[in-house]
């Protein structure tokens, strides 16, 4: 089953490739190509309401004390039809999300891929990605909430490997590709392939991901309920060898007070199944966190004040030396730079 999905997808690549009409554009109506240098700076102090500075069991933000994020800066390249993207990250945020790089010169590598635009709406991209599954992203500036979801930090960070984009219209799109292991970046040491998809429809994004013993399937959307008030949602099932796995489902409404105030809450509720690692080693465990989140802005700075509580079906946070708890409640203050 695993050779016909590979076989499908490469099919489908080099189909299009061969077939697809390359339309050339009037000279004089063509984009002018376009180099761009952005990126991000985050830095941030924590603390929890215990003895010990224990931190919630998710990627990112979990430092003590006065801590440090990452810079990251990304070098990009939009031609007629053709572009690049290389994005590289320093610092603990930074070599989080790329933990599972294997040689030194790709442990700073959080994107780098190449695309090619076939048509007006098929374009090919060749290398490495962030993921497409989920809410949440690496980047802190473009998260509302600072500290990471459950969901997410279990979840795949980044795919090597090639990838189509439909845009069937502007409410439509797919996207279907073939991947190295995920968050395996150099390249594909273990022989194992995935497979994904998505479908997106009218801002509602549908995605799958499955491959040897792993499959997991994942919607992210959100509505704007007003002009000021936004709802996002997420709600993923993922399942290993065997019986074990996770599932979750996280809202995110949202509230603009001004054009320099927000304000944003996130209501995550998560379970594992046998033990798969997140919550605990052994066994079924669950956890709901609230997190509270404020997001001032001005110009290209970001000051997220941000209050979280974290519990739990078992007493999985050490909050001292010789005791543990069901719950956790902490505080986390960023400072980020978009450029």
């Amino acid at each position: 089953m695993k050779n016909l999905k590979i076989l499908f997808t490469l099919g489908i690549i080099t189909l299009v490739l061969t077939t697809a009409p390359i339309y050339g554009q009037d000279t004089d109506d063509a984009p002018e190509p376009t180099f761009n240098f952005s990126g991000t700076v985050d830095t941030y102090f924590r603390a929890s309401f215990s003895e010990d500075p224990v931190a919630p069991g998710t990627s990112f933000a979990n430092l003590n004390g006065f801590a440090l994020g990452m810079a990251n800066f990304i070098v990009s390249y939009e031609g007629e039809k053709s572009g690049f993207v290389a994005d590289v990250v320093f610092g603990p945020r930074g070599s989080d999300a790329v933990f599972g790089s294997v040689g030194n010169s790709s442990e700073i590598v959080n994107q780098l891929y190449a695309y090619y635009n076939l048509s007006d709406g098929i374009t090919f991209t060749l290398g490495n990605f962030n993921t497409f599954l989920g809410y949440e992203v690496i980047s802190p500036a473009a998260n509302f909430n600072y500290s990471t979801s459950y969901m997410f930090s279990y979840g795949p960070f980044s795919h090597t490997g090639a990838k189509l984009d439909f845009s069937v219209s502007d409410d439509v799109s797919i996207m279907v590709g073939v991947f190295n292991q995920t968050d395996q970046t150099e390249a594909n040491y273990d022989r194992y392939t995935a497979f994904g998809a998505q479908l997106g429809l009218f801002g509602q994004y549908i995605n799958f991901l499955g491959g040897e013993d792993y499959t997991q399937i994942d919607f992210t959307g959100g509505f704007d309920l007003s002009d000021s008030f936004f709802l996002g949602i997420n709600a993923t099932s993922a399942s290993l060898a065997g019986d074990t796995g996770f599932a979750g489902v996280a809202l995110y409404p949202q509230l603009t007070a001004s054009d320099g105030f927000a304000i944003g809450l996130r209501g995550e509720f998560f379970s594992e199944t046998d033990g798969f690692g997140a919550l605990v080693s052994d066994g079924d465990a669950d956890n709901f966190s609230l997190t509270l989140t404020g997001s001032f802005t001005s110009g290209n700075f970001i000051f997220k004040p941000e209050f979280r509580l974290d519990s739990a079906s078992s007493e999985i946070f050490a909050i001292s030396p010789t005791e543990t708890s069901d719950s956790l409640s902490s505080f986390v203050m960023a400072m980020i730079y978009t450029f």
